[in-house]
């Protein structure tokens, strides 16, 4: 599985994208059918706390799931980001087992 990490307005270090890779690897053992993923990070111009913003896009056969979620720190966003695409996968498979 591809995994493609963009970072605007920023330059990301190497341990906040092994720590990406890491947590999508996971999406593509729990689906087959996973190509890729696209990972947009980008820091929001608000002046609260909440200002770290993670885009995950997850590339299957079909159609692609997508999640934006937005938190203190990157690793918490992309954590909850992966947690939602996740209940995304787990409802794509059971369409298509047809439950």
């Amino acid at each position: 599985m591809e995994v493609t990490i963009s970072s605007i307005h920023f330059k990301a270090d190497v341990k906040l994208e092994d720590f990406i890779r890491e947590k999508t690897a996971k999406l593509g053992k729990l689906f087959d059918g996973v190509i890729g993923c696209d990972v947009v990070l980008r820091l929001d111009s608000a002046s609260n706390n909440e200002n770290k913003i993670a885009e995950i896009r997850v590339m299957i056969p079909g159609n692609d799931l997508f999640a934006k979620k937005q938190s203190k720190s990157f690793e918490e966003a992309v954590d909850n980001a992966v947690d939602a695409l996740r209940r995304q996968v787990r409802r794509h498979k059971e369409k298509l087992r047809g439950l």
